[in-house]
């Protein structure tokens, strides 16, 4: 049986009410797929007007689709019931059997019993009158119910990836004057299938602030050097107190002189951008899966990598304080409890998640990984759906 690719939406009401870490987690964890590709959308109304038409199968219970199309319109146009910029996530999954796989197994069917074992079980609901209408429901995910129609959906969300999706900083209202911080989910949330980037994300909605932007990447060797370059320059001054220690400890008595501090501090001075190389070079291992000093081609520092990120923009009032709160100390065993490096992390390195700390360091970040203002067209998601398309 061949791959196919399904697709996972996640809804206004899901985002807005905070939904967004739980569901994350329990499609990346029970979803026996590869998650390739994530994007927010904002749709148009033409967009709208063309899903309603191809949401449901032709033997759908005309009950049913009727209550598609009218949730279609009262929650997902930008004339709302709600009022909000009504953003959804879409979350793209490639594996065998995936569409029935992710719909019947993992999101679920609509059923007025209270359970919890699917994604619509805890985060949807479905209410209907004695007489079999529905009265109310809310999907918290949308995705494709037959494989039949998962190429007419996809070709739909491909086409309007480009206009419809991307970054949405400035798409919603506030008091004050907002914020944009990155965040990025690091890889050892992904080395296996996990609810740990879901939590993660859970623990950032305590900040109140809107996700206005995805993007999942695989970080380069060269990605990675200018986004931790700054560091090298850091490490050089920070660390040159344990190249000295090092020094010392293993010297001390090697000669049949007195090897004193100042000696040690002569060698560590020598020795002390070596040491901030290897160590900014353990980083970007880490992060790329790759040692840089293992690579000289800057054409192929630029496509290399064996790792998978998760970045995403939080948008709202004060969001780099906010996030670097919840984030906690980069230290994790200094972190305060509750925080997402004390409960997520392990060591300096694998802390969990990286976090913008000024408004300046955002900016630059987010050029760095693929999420500036401008995102450059065609995105990735589009590329990703007709590749697949193209291919069949």
């Amino acid at each position: 049986m061949s791959e196919e690719l399904a697709y996972a939406l996640i809804t206004p009401y899901s985002l807005y009410k905070s939904r967004t870490g739980g569901i994350i987690g329990r499609l990346l964890a029970y979803a026996q797929l590869d998650f390739v590709a994530t994007r927010m959308f904002v749709f148009s109304n033409e967009f709208i007007d063309k899903y309603a038409k191809i949401i449901c199968p032709k033997d759908c219970v005309p009950a049913i689709a009727k209550a598609w199309r009218e949730y279609l319109d009262m929650n997902l146009r930008e004339a709302n019931r709600w009022g909000y910029a009504p953003r959804c996530m879409l979350m793209l999954f490639r594996g065998q059997n995936a569409v029935r796989h992710l719909k019947e197994e993992v999101i679920g069917q609509f059923t007025d019993q209270p359970v919890g074992d699917t994604v619509r079980g805890t985060y949807g609901d479905f209410l209907r009158d004695e007489d079999g209408k529905v009265r109310y429901f809310e999907p918290a995910v949308i995705t494709c119910p037959d494989p039949e129609l998962n190429d007419e959906h996809l070709r739909l969300l491909a086409e309007y990836a480009d206009s419809d999706g991307g970054v949405l900083t400035g798409r919603i209202q506030y008091d004050c004057e907002p914020e944009v911080s990155l965040v990025m989910l690091k890889p050892d949330n992904f080395y296996q299938r996990s609810r740990r980037p879901g939590n993660i994300i859970d623990a950032f909605s305590l900040t109140g602030l809107r996700i206005v932007g995805a993007k999942l990447f695989n970080m380069t060797v060269a990605q990675g050097e200018e986004f931790y370059g700054p560091l090298k320059d850091i490490f050089v001054s920070k660390l040159k107190f344990l190249v000295s220690r090092t020094v010392r400890e293993n010297l001390d008595d090697a000669f049949d002189f007195e090897f004193t501090e100042a000696d040690a501090d002569v060698l560590a001075n020598h020795l002390a951008r070596r040491n901030a190389i290897t160590e900014f070079n353990k980083i970007d291992e880490y992060m790329t899966g790759i040692n840089p000093k293992d690579m000289t081609d800057p054409e192929e520092k630029s496509r290399a990598s064996r790792t998978k990120c998760l970045a995403l923009l939080y948008e709202g009032p004060g969001a780099i304080d906010k996030i670097r709160t919840v984030l906690g100390s980069t230290d994790p065993s200094k972190a305060e409890p509750g925080t997402v490096r004390s409960d997520f992390g392990r060591d300096l390195m694998r802390n969990g998640a990286h976090a913008s700390d000024s408004t300046a360091s955002a900016i630059r970040e987010r050029k760095i990984v693929g999420l500036p203002h401008d995102e450059p067209k065609p995105c990735e998601v589009r590329q990703i759906i007709n590749a697949y398309l193209g291919g069949k």
